[in-house]
This record gives C-alpha cells, structure tokens and sequence, in this order.
C-alpha cells in the first residue's frame, strides 16, 4: 500500500514536470497587429511612439513576440489620409490608432469592423466619429481633447498676463465641428474679465492671409488659437504673424509654446497617448469599443515661453509662474 501511494505521488508529479516542460514549449500567444495612423512632424510622431511603445510594453507586449506594429505617417498631408488607413486596413491588424481627427476619419471611412482607437480628438461627438461619450457604440473610442471647454482657463491666463487687455481675436478653424460655438460659449468669461472677443475663421490653407488681414486690422491686443490639426500644422506660420505684430498669443497643446506661443495651456499629451496604449490592451482581451466610454483628460499642462514674453516686453506674474509645468527662457 505505502509502495502504491509513493508510485502514485512519483507518476503525478512527473505529470506535472511534462506539463510544464509542455507549456514552456508551446509557442509564444497570438502575435497582435496594430496599425498606428499619424498626421504630424516627424520629430513629434517618434516622441509619442516611443511613450505608446513603452506603455504597451508595461502591459506586457513585447513587440516581435506577442505584438507587431505599423506605422503610416500622412506628414500634415490631409489628402494621403485615406490611402494610408487604406493601407492599414489591408495588413488586417486587430486596432487601428489615430492620433488625430482627420486620422480618425479617415480610418473610420476604411473600416467598419477593425477596432480604432483615437488618442486624442478635438471632439467624437461633434466629428460624428462616435454616438455619445458614454456608449460610443461601433468600432471606434478613445480620447477628446476637450479644447473648447478650456477656452475660459486659457483668456483667464493671458489676462492674468497682460491684465491691460480688453480686445482678443480667436483664430477658428471652420471646418471643425467643435469651433462652432467659439468664442460665444465663454462670452460670461469674457465679460466677467472686461475682455471682448472677435471669431476669426480660417476655412483653409489658402484662407490664412485673408484670417491675419482681419485679426490685424480688428484692434485685437491678443490672439487666442483654437487647437486643430491645421493649426498645429501651420503653428510657426500662425505665430510669425503674431510675433509681427507683436500680439501676445494663447493656445492649446505645448508644441504651440516650443514654437513661440506666450501661454499653452492643455491636457497632456503624452499622458494621453499611455491612456491609448489601455485601450488597446482592453480591446486586445476582448473588450469592444463601441462599450468603452470616450474619456476626458484629467492632467493638464501650463507651458510659458519667457523669451517671448520679453521679447513683447511683458513681465509674467510671479503667480503665474509658480503655477507652470514648464518654463521655456
């Protein structure tokens, strides 16, 4: 009997040892494909590569063994938008990222079955790129940036900066859904600040000259810029104009601020781009997107350029100073 039992305890644990030496032999969990779909500069797209990169990392994907990517960058060319995401849904991969409204567009008018995440968009809802926040419903989730609804913290900063202002033009992008009601949204704001606001739309490229003609010859003390992939594509262009005719500018995201914006102020980033990096990794276990509530930022970022800020001859508030993630002098 004692002889029995020990056999018994021996053969089951050789079964156990087999059963890991099996498990240990098995090849690696299903290779994930994840096609990336950028819209910006180069330096730019290799900077939020490498925090998603990373991320997906931290999540547990190895790239070469359990995940692949591929990446298409349309370099702020608008048109090669949907040959891209074209491409991308072809290679049949099992998420789609945008890092843009027109990216998400763009791949959402290629597939309606590939899972796409956005990482950051002016606005889903007001693109009709996703029913609701709550149940985005579809193929598509991911994250807003909520621009709009800062309008009022951002002419609260420039005052604060130059507490001598009272008129500020607001540079639009009319064919943004989410611009429609800037600035009248923040006219309380507005008010409350003694400041009066000017919309100022730019329809395309070739609108810009006709856009800073009307801002120039307005009487405007300052300059608001709306964030928009356009804008962003155009920054130094926007902010030469702004440095000529010496108006300090606020605006959204901080490329603006590298480039030479007084104040930017948005949510971060890069934050967002490692909140992209979950939902794909919910989407790569099963979860569906169009059950994945659209997310709003919670972390935000103040930049200050203190080189344009003496070029203009403005001494920034101490206060104000305090308060800022970063100071460029």
């Amino acid at each position: 009997m004692w002889r029995s039992t020990v056999g018994l305890i021996v053969i089951l644990a050789l079964s156990v040892l087999v059963a890991l030496l099996i498990a240990d032999a098995q090849p690696p969990t299903k290779m994930h494909r994840i096609g990336i779909l950028w819209l910006g500069s180069k330096s730019t797209v290799n900077a939020l590569f490498e925090i998603f990169q990373q991320d997906l990392r931290d999540l547990g994907y190895v790239e070469g063994q359990t995940i692949r990517l591929e990446q298409r960058n349309a370099a702020w060319q608008w048109d090669r938008l949907p040959s891209l995401a074209a491409e991308l849904v072809q290679l049949q991969p099992d998420v789609i990222v945008a890092n843009t409204t027109p990216g998400a567009l763009a791949a959402k008018q290629a597939t309606t079955t590939i899972p796409i995440v956005v990482a950051v968009s002016e606005d889903l809802v007001a693109a009709g790129i996703v029913a609701s926040l709550a149940r985005p419903g579809g193929n598509i989730t991911g994250q807003n940036l909520r621009d709009p609804e800062l309008a009022g913290k951002r002419l609260e900063l420039l005052k604060e900066a130059v507490p001598s202002l009272t008129q500020v033009a607001v540079l639009v992008h009319a064919a943004d859904r989410a611009h429609d009601r800037v600035p009248g949204h923040i006219a309380a704001e507005a008010q409350a600040l003694g400041v009066r606001l000017q919309r100022v739309e730019v329809d395309n490229v070739e609108t810009f000259d006709r856009a800073f003609g009307t801002v120039a010859s307005s009487g405007a003390e300052a300059l608001m810029v709306m964030d928009s992939a356009m804008f962003n594509a155009h920054r130094q262009r926007i902010l030469e104009f702004a440095r000529t005719h010496r108006l300090p500018t606020v605006c959204g995201v901080r490329v603006y601020a590298e480039a030479g914006c007084l104040i930017a102020y948005a949510p971060d980033i890069l934050e967002m781009f490692r909140r992209a990096a979950v939902f794909v990794d919910k989407i790569l276990k099963g979860a569906k997107p169009g059950d994945l509530p659209v997310e709003q930022p919670t972390k935000f970022e103040l930049v200050i350029n203190l080189k344009t800020a003496q070029a203009l001859g403005i001494t920034m508030p101490p206060s104000l100073l305090i308060l800022a993630d970063e100071v460029i002098k």
